[in-house]
């Protein structure tokens, strides 16, 4: 895994935290090849149950792509690897935002399934000002307002994390120097839970985005079903029953 993006493990949570912190965390082309190494790493692993991401510092999540190296390789349409893909891993994943998330950065916080800012975080998709694209960002106005979302991809001027909590992008603003407990807190909660249970809830969630919602009810039901069948599903009551902590197999 490149200099540029560490991998830490406490507990069942794993943290993949960008550290170019000189640089405002923007995505160069180690930064991108140590975060796809990062999500294998962590969907391979069978104890981590939830990842992290983050920045290092307290100034930026990821300021976007490293233009500096952009205009270097003159690059153009950016291949469909070029950026990892957050979206694809089956377990959750949680964006920490400690400061900027521009353009690519806005990208992996909306990639990942819950977001924690820092009440000093901003958000901006600032392609626009730049004369770049944002093709990925499709699936915004499934997640907020679509004039909003106009309103973003149109003049690129960065909101508050509050505005973005207002808005439905962040689930939780923290003050920043809680930002990381508060991130491994929620993680844990997530972490705790059945495992079947949460990765079939994870793929439950964007049903609707993608099926008509009679589509969506017959494909939930197929998600689910395995859920029921499976030993947990068993061991949950038979604990509420005994009156202890449930003892999850993931099967």
């Amino acid at each position: 895994m490149a200099d540029e993006i560490r991998y830490e493990v406490a507990g069942a949570v794993a943290w993949l935290t960008i550290n170019r912190p000189e640089a405002r965390n923007a995505m160069s082309a180690a930064v991108r090849e140590g975060l796809a190494a990062g999500l294998s790493r962590f969907s391979e692993s069978n104890d981590a149950r939830v990842l992290v991401i983050t920045g290092a510092g307290d100034q930026a999540f990821c300021a976007g792509a490293d233009l500096k190296e952009m205009a270097g390789t003159r690059l153009k349409v950016p291949p469909a690897e070029y950026l990892p893909q957050v979206g694809a891993v089956a377990k959750p994943v949680i964006a920490a935002v400690n400061g900027v998330a521009y353009a690519g950065g806005f990208l992996l916080a909306q990639s990942c399934d819950l977001c924690i800012a820092a009440d000093t975080a901003r958000f901006a998709i600032s392609e626009v000002k730049v004369g770049r694209g944002a093709p990925w960002a499709a699936p915004l106005p499934w997640l907020i307002p679509p004039r909003v979302a106009m309103q973003l991809l149109l003049t690129g001027d960065p909101i508050s994390a509050q505005r973005a909590h207002e808005i439905g992008l962040v689930n939780e603003v923290v003050p920043a120097a809680e930002l990381k407990a508060a991130a491994q807190a929620m993680a844990e909660r997530i972490a705790a839970n059945a495992p079947l249970s949460v990765l079939a809830a994870k793929r439950t969630v964007s049903l609707v985005a993608e099926l008509p919602l009679s589509a969506a009810r017959q494909a939930a039901d197929d998600i689910w079903e395995p859920v029921y069948l499976s030993a947990d599903a068993q061991e949950g009551p038979a604990a509420f029953r005994e009156k202890r902590p449930p003892v999850w197999l993931g099967r």
